[in-house]
């Protein structure tokens, strides 16, 4: 187990010549390898067989708001733009359709270990719809009683206030994520998301009230109109509001996939030089703060539980990033909400036309999904373990999946061999280990072992 008793180490030499497009691995084979041919039937099997299995895993909810009430343009999430409240009257009738359809398909004695609601802005809702919609996941789940259930939700703190955030932890959510990006006022006009840090406070202060064990807070270096003087101020802003996680993504500008972001101009955007700049100050910030590293993009204050998995080699990866509860089987609702049941993922509709039309229809709203094959799931083990634990007992790999590595993997050895030359991995016939030169860089070491790395159609955010 690798416990990282010695800090990371950020070598911007290294980092700047390995900043390219890498899948972020939330899973393994990513979203874009989804096919149409997998469907609600496909689903249903897996369910089915999840029940059987000789310990059925607990069970983890994804629920998806896609409304927001206004444009954020670096925004490349699913989700729809409008100030029409009664958006939600029409979605979570449908909604409420589908936990009906999938829930009575789950064995009954199947905890609910973990339930996240996202978006989009899932307070676009009022607070008694959001209330509803929690009872609603009870009555038709067993919520877990274990004192680790992690129910959370992400929070617009533009459109709430401090009493929302109350009553929703007081409903039982016990973390919450809020979006912040930049407290800059330059770059908030840049992004059209102009934001307070007082009411940003007001909202953590409510949550707190509630009863929220964990907060987190977004930021995204590389946004238009940064400058390394004025992120330092947001940096040192958030760190005094003491959040329990703080999550600093890349801003990756695909304007031809994402229609909000050609309202950036592109000359406002940080040269390489700038971001690479952007990024270290936030990682000398954070742990010089006592902020502990997790991976990637997450960091964590050392009593918080996701600072606590990695510490105990438990930390566990999904499509909400670094988690606690990724070994549980994830079922996804609501327009685009992806679901990972055994061996399958599967996604819901990606706009309300087909998702309304399907359940209006008394059809599960799977519009494609992939059934994983050996291959697939012996690289998707690899690449968890490096994600999560950085290191790979190569003896314990073998007999798990019955395979002789070396021979096995030759060929991602080989695209290794270089990133070893540089001091990112130690590889030897026992074992691989990430580096601590080699911590900011996962997903460029995961990506030797994803068979699917080389298609030429797609295009994948930068690593850092």
């Amino acid at each position: 187990m690798n416990l990282h008793p010695v800090a990371d180490t950020f070598d911007r030499d290294l980092v700047a010549r390995y900043d390219v497009g890498a899948p972020r691995y939330t899973s393994y084979p990513t979203a874009p390898h989804f096919r149409a041919s997998f469907g609600e039937a496909d689903l249903l099997r897996a369910i089915k067989a999840s029940n059987g299995d000789p310990i059925p895993r607990d069970l983890s909810a994804y629920v998806h708001i896609p409304f927001c009430l206004s444009p954020c343009f670096y925004c490349g999430c699913a989700r729809i733009i409008t100030r029409d409240k009664a958006k939600a009257a029409s979605y979570l009738p449908r909604l409420y359709r589908e936990i009906e359809l999938v829930a009575p398909r789950f064995d009954r004695d199947r905890p609910l270990a973990q339930l996240h609601f996202g978006g989009g802005t899932p307070n676009f809702l009022d607070v008694e719809q959001l209330l509803e919609l929690i009872e609603s996941l009870g009555r038709h789940f067993s919520f877990s009683r274990d004192a680790g259930r992690e129910f959370g939700i992400e929070i617009d703190p533009r459109f709430c206030d401090e009493d929302y955030a109350r009553q929703v932890a007081a409903a039982g959510i016990n973390r919450v994520s809020l979006g912040v990006q930049d407290f800059d006022p330059d770059v908030q006009r840049a992004i059209n998301r102009i934001q307070g840090i007082e009411e940003t406070a007001a909202v953590m202060a409510g949550a707190r009230r509630g009863g929220v064990r964990s907060i987190n807070i977004d930021l995204i270096y590389g946004l238009p109109r940064q400058t390394p003087d004025s992120f330092a101020r947001t940096l040192e802003q958030v760190v005094a509001l003491r959040p329990e996680r703080i999550a600093a993504y890349g801003y990756a500008h695909l304007p031809e996939r994402f229609k909000a972001q050609r309202q950036i101009d592109k000359y406002d955007l940080p040269d390489a030089n700038t971001r690479l700049t952007l990024l270290q100050q936030t990682v000398e910030a954070l742990t010089t703060a006592g902020y502990v590293h997790i991976g990637v993009d997450h960091f964590a204050l050392p009593g918080d539980d996701l600072a606590q998995a990695l510490a105990a080699g438990t930390l566990q990866r999904n499509f909400q990033g670094y988690s606690t509860h990724a070994a549980c089987d994830l079922v996804g609702f609501g327009m685009s909400a992806i679901s990972h049941v055994g061996d399958t993922f599967s996604q819901n509709a990606k706009d309300l036309v087909g998702y309304y039309a399907m359940l209006d229809n008394g059809r599960l709203p799977v519009a494609r999904g992939l059934r994983l094959g050996d291959d697939d799931i012996v690289r998707a083990d690899l690449i968890q373990q490096l994600m999560c634990t950085g290191e790979l007992d190569v003896a314990a790999f073998e007999a798990r999946h019955l395979v002789d590595f070396p021979r096995y993997f030759a060929g991602s050895l080989a695209q290794l061999a270089p990133l070893v030359d540089d001091g990112l991995v130690e590889c030897t016939p026992a074992r691989i280990s990430v580096t601590a030169r080699g911590r900011y860089l996962l997903r460029n070491i995961a990506q030797c072992f994803d068979a699917y790395a080389a298609h030429p159609q797609i295009r994948y955010s930068r690593a850092v």
